[in-house]
C-alpha cells in the first residue's frame, strides 16, 4: 500500500453516518462527531459526497473559502488524520472504508450506514413500486425514506460553498418525495387524514404550485369545494404580486374542474391528483 492510497477499514454495521438533521458520526455504538469546527465541517463535505472522490482544493474551498491559509493543505491532512482515528478500532470490513487518493479522499459508506443514501434508496423504491402500480407500497417507501430526515440538512454545522449546495439539492429533493407520497395517499383515499399536514404546507410554501393543487384537491374530496376554490384565488395572487405570473395551466384546469364539479375529481383512482 502506497503512501497515496490509505486505507481505514470499519466493520459492517458498527459505523452510522448522518447529514439529514445535525452532523452524526456513530461508530461501534459510540458517538464520535467531532466537536471541532473544522473537522466537524470536513465530515460533513465527506459524507455529503460519500462514495466519491473529494478532491483536497474542494475541501480547502470548503473549509477556508477563497482564501485559505499557506498552511491550508497540511491542515487539511492533519484534519484527516484525526477522522481516521475517529473510525479506528472496529473489527475490520471492506465495506466502510476512508480511502486517500492522489486527488483527494473517499468515504465509502453501505447505503444501511448513510441517512442520506438510505433516504434515496427508498426513494428510488418507492418510485419503483408506484410505476408498477404498487400505490400502497409507493406511500409506504416515501414515508419511510422522509422519515429517516431528523430535521434540516447538516442544522449544526457551518455550511460551505459546496455544503450549501448539497443542501439545497437535498432540501429539493425532499420536497419532490414529500410531493409523491401526499399523490400516493390521494390515490389510496386518505384526503380526510391529509388536510392538517396539507393545511401547514401550503401556509409555508404559498407559491408552491404543487403543494397548493394537492390542498385543493383534498380540499374538494372532503367536501369543502368552496374552500378549494379559494386556495386557487390565493395562490393566483400571490404568483402575480410576487413574480408576475399566472399558475400554470393544469392548475387552471384543476381549478375549471373542481368550479364545475367534475365528478372525476372525487375518484382517488380516476382522476390522479396533479
Amino acid at each position: 500500500m502506497t503512501r497515496h492510497h490509505r486505507t481505514v477499514h470499519t466493520h459492517s454495521g458498527a459505523l452510522r453516518v448522518g447529514v439529514l438533521g445535525p452532523l452524526s458520526l456513530v461508530v461501534d455504538g459510540q458517538n464520535r462527531t467531532p466537536s471541532a469546527p473544522k473537522p466537524r465541517q470536513l465530515l460533513a463535505l465527506l459524507i455529503l459526497d460519500t462514495n466519491h472522490i473529494v478532491r483536497a482544493g474542494q475541501c480547502i474551498t470548503e473549509l477556508w473559502g477563497s482564501q485559505p491559509p499557506k498552511t491550508a493543505l497540511s491542515t487539511l491532512q492533519t484534519y484527516v488524520l484525526y477522522i481516521r482515528q475517529l473510525l479506528r478500532g472496529v473489527p475490520v470490513d471492506r465495506s466502510h472504508t476512508l480511502v486517500t487518493h492522489n486527488q483527494g479522499y473517499q468515504l465509502v459508506v453501505e447505503p444501511q450506514a448513510s441517512d442520506r443514501l438510505l433516504f434515496e434508496q427508498l426513494s428510488r423504491r418507492g418510485r419503483e413500486a408506484s410505476a408498477a402500480g404498487d400505490v400502497a407500497r409507493s406511500a409506504r417507501l416515501f414515508r419511510e425514506a422522509l422519515a429517516v430526515w431528523r430535521g434540516p440538512v447538516l442544522a449544526d454545522v457551518p455550511s460551505g460553498a459546496h455544503s450549501a449546495a448539497h443542501a439545497v439539492e437535498l432540501e429539493e429533493y425532499r420536497m419532490g418525495v414529500l410531493a409523491w407520497r401526499i399523490e400516493a395517499d390521494l390515490r389510496l383515499g386518505r384526503h380526510h387524514e391529509l388536510l392538517p399536514e396539507l393545511a401547514v404546507l401550503a401556509a409555508r410554501h404559498p407559491t408552491h404550485e404543487n403543494i397548493q393543487a394537492q390542498y385543493m384537491v383534498a380540499l374538494h374530496r372532503s367536501g369543502r369545494r368552496t374552500e378549494a376554490l379559494h386556495v386557487f384565488q390565493r395562490l393566483r395572487c400571490r404568483l402575480g404580486d410576487s413574480f408576475g405570473i399566472e399558475p400554470v395551466p393544469r392548475l387552471r384546469r384543476l381549478y375549471d374542474a373542481i368550479d364545475a364539479g367534475d365528478p372525476a375529481l372525487l375518484s382517488p383512482t380516476g382522476y390522479p391528483a396533479p
